[in-house]
């Protein structure tokens, strides 16, 4: 999915998940997004996340997002990956 998408894609209910790291996502992500690194994500962690829930997942240039996306995917979560990251992100940021 490209990176225009997202808007459309909240519209109808799906959140943002943001997995970088984070400093990183304290550094500025788009509106309304949650954070939940990559790196906690490989741990196990999934505190907060909804399997009933569509969940759009960013990452800096794609790569991370990929991952994430394969990691939750195969337990069973509604994940689309992000083919570009918050690098080339024109919308607004908090």
């Amino acid at each position: 999915m490209d990176l225009k998408d997202i808007e459309a894609l909240q519209k109808k209910g799906a959140l943002v998940m943001d997995v970088r790291e984070v400093d990183e996502y304290n550094e500025g992500h788009m509106v309304s997004a949650i954070n939940m690194p990559l790196s906690q994500l490989q741990n196990g962690e999934r505190a907060g996340l909804d399997k009933d829930q569509k969940y759009v997942i960013v990452c800096r240039s794609g790569s991370r997002s990929q991952t994430a996306s394969g990691i939750l995917f195969e337990e069973g979560y509604d994940v689309i990956n992000v083919s570009e990251g918050m690098s080339t992100w024109l919308g607004p940021v908090e």
